[in-house]
């Protein structure tokens, strides 16, 4: 070997070596900072120089040039990192339906102490009272009276409740937007990576941590999987759909419902639309949504990933009632906060319609079937012959109802025929015969008759001899404590008013309970992921402090090294000058 070239040995190895200890001092500046992934150092040899070959020899006669630093790796593990993201994601989406519960708990009451069931039992107390003396004015007020509170503290808690979906609205656009930042961010990113990388001499590893936070936190937010290809660049899908591929970032839309505001996340590449006059487009989305909230949740299923799909199905499509029991309960009951209100609202109007039909019974009320002038027929009915004056009646006839709709009147007028052949003048329940923009018997669209409130004695329950009305007081009673109603058609349990508003407050419950669970046994398995994970990348200050010492000593070893190949060339240069 030619003992200048010696130097270039001495030379690449601090070069290397001094690579090498920025590289550890890289590692142990951001050991607390969060996403950094441990970065190794890897030499190479330098090219070879041949000075004979010989066919008989066993190899050829060479001499290296030293080492090179060849490139500082980030440490990963591609299936923790799958595994990581899947938990997290899953664990994002319990831990949001953990909190909706919880929210729900808070506006049922019963963690603050105003839980409804107190006006459900002042109201049942004053009913009581009410069957001690039925033609007392003071139990009559009294009547009245714990009938508006229960009315309005039940409008408090459906408002409540329809405020919440408000405010998840809000979090679902926000958690839309963000996605769809990073999914820009990831563009942008691939771009510089592959633009540092093209050469194949440096590594943009700062950049990927960043990238790879973003992936972290796109995971918790969607159920979502990533390529990277041989250029460096990284592909993303969305529920297996495309979201960044190449050099673009297919941004999720949003669909805005023209009557609850609530929006809806759909792929606008695979929606038709129609251009408006004004030049905007209207979409329509039939099959182009993000999520298919018609799957069930499950684990087995991979449904039950990302927060942002929680926050959809717990705020649902639309404020439920009582009528979506009965019609499509499987489309409320996998949304938290849809369940609640359709339950809540089926017992506020088996209670108001119970109430309502003890009274109109009482003025007498029956059931039949009417024929109209017109000859059209209303069958199955409930109807009264409209009168002046009468026991429980109003000034114009009708029936007195304690609990009326806001919106339309409860009864409305016709001329018609009985079964009997009879022609008057009738009121007729509109609950049964519902004609276009009429309103149901919902607690938004519900309240205490005005004319009760102003004079609760119009109730008088005295019957027309002037005795008192004992039998519609035990009707109340009985209607109080009947075990006749049911939560939903998936529970056979009967139960009555009383313990009704309990099991639903068990249920919430349960499913709270349930809910935090799964997502604390979430957070364990999440945690030791990336416990594992952090093994990998994470970085070992004992670790690095041993390999600086070790790339300080080969510094220091390749500096002697070009010491003593000095010291031969001067004393060779001084011993042939002379």
């Amino acid at each position: 070997m030619p003992l200048m070239g010696s130097l270039y040995i001495g030379a690449s190895g601090l070069q290397t070596s001094q690579n090498a200890l920025n590289t550890t001092a890289h590692n142990l500046s951001n050991v607390d900072t969060k996403g950094y992934t441990r970065q190794q150092v890897q030499q190479s040899d330098r090219r070879y120089t041949t000075l004979s070959r010989t066919d008989s020899a066993i190899s050829y006669q060479q001499y290296g040039l030293g080492v090179v630093y060849s490139r500082a790796k980030q440490v990963r593990d591609i299936f923790l990192d799958k595994t990581y993201r899947r938990e997290s994601g899953r664990s994002m989406f319990y831990k949001v339906s953990t909190e909706v519960m919880e929210e729900v708990e808070g506006q049922l009451g019963e963690l603050n102490g105003e839980a409804f069931q107190t006006n459900m039992t002042d109201f049942w107390t004053a009913i009581e009272e009410l069957s001690k003396d039925p033609a007392s004015s003071v139990t009559q007020g009294l009547l009245v009276q714990r009938a508006s509170e229960f009315i309005e503290r039940a409008h408090d808690i459906y408002s409540g409740l329809s405020s919440y979906q408000n405010n998840l609205n809000i979090q679902i656009k926000n958690q839309v937007d963000k996605i769809n930042k990073y999914g820009n961010q990831i563009i942008a990113l691939n771009d510089q990576i592959r633009a540092i990388e093209c050469g194949g001499i440096e590594h943009a590893n700062d950049l990927r941590d960043v990238r790879n936070r973003i992936l972290d936190e796109l995971a918790e937010l969607t159920n979502m999987s990533c390529e990277e290809d041989r250029t460096g660049c990284v592909s993303v899908k969305i529920e297996g759909v495309d979201f960044v591929k190449g050099n673009s970032c297919y941004e999720i839309g949003m669909k805005v419902d023209e009557t609850t505001g609530f929006y809806t996340p759909f792929w606008p590449q695979n929606a038709s639309y129609v251009v408006k006059a004004d030049g905007t487009r209207e979409y329509n989305i039939d099959g182009a949504e993000v999520f298919d909230l018609t799957i069930e949740v499950s684990s087995d299923l991979g449904t039950d990933v990302g927060g942002l799909k929680a926050m959809l199905l717990a705020r649902g499509d639309h404020r439920a009632d009582y009528t979506d029991i009965a019609k499509d309960y499987d489309s409320v009951s996998q949304s938290v906060v849809m369940n609640i209100q359709a339950e809540f609202d089926q017992m506020i109007h088996n209670v108001v319609s119970k109430i309502n039909s003890i009274l109109a019974d009482a003025a007498g009320v029956v059931k039949g079937d009417l024929t109209l002038d017109d000859g059209t027929k209303l069958e199955g009915v409930r109807y009264c012959e409209v009168k002046e004056e009468g026991y429980l009646r109003n000034d114009d006839g009708s029936p007195i109802q304690l609990f009326a709709k806001i919106a339309t009147d409860g009864y409305y007028k016709v001329e018609a025929t009985d079964a009997d052949g009879n022609k008057a003048e009738y009121w007729v329940y509109k609950e049964e015969n519902m004609k276009e923009g009429d309103s149901l018997y919902t607690i938004a669209n519900l309240q205490i008759d005005p004319g009760l409130m102003q004079k609760p004695s119009k109730l008088g329950f005295r019957l027309p001899d002037g005795s008192e009305d004992n039998a519609i007081v035990e009707a109340l009673k009985h209607a109080f404590t009947e075990e006749a109603y049911t939560l939903n058609p998936n529970v056979l349990k009967k139960t009555n008013f009383i313990d009704y508003y309990d099991d639903l407050v068990a249920q919430v419950a349960n499913s709270g309970y349930m809910f935090r669970s799964i997502y604390e046994n979430q957070t364990t398995t999440v945690e030791s992921t990336y416990n594992a994970r952090e093994q990998v990348i994470g970085v070992c200050t004992d670790e690095e402090l041993s390999n600086m010492i070790k790339f300080q000593n080969a510094y220091n070893a390749s500096s002697r090294y070009i010491n003593v190949v000095s010291e031969m060339i001067e004393h060779i240069i001084n011993t042939l000058g002379m």
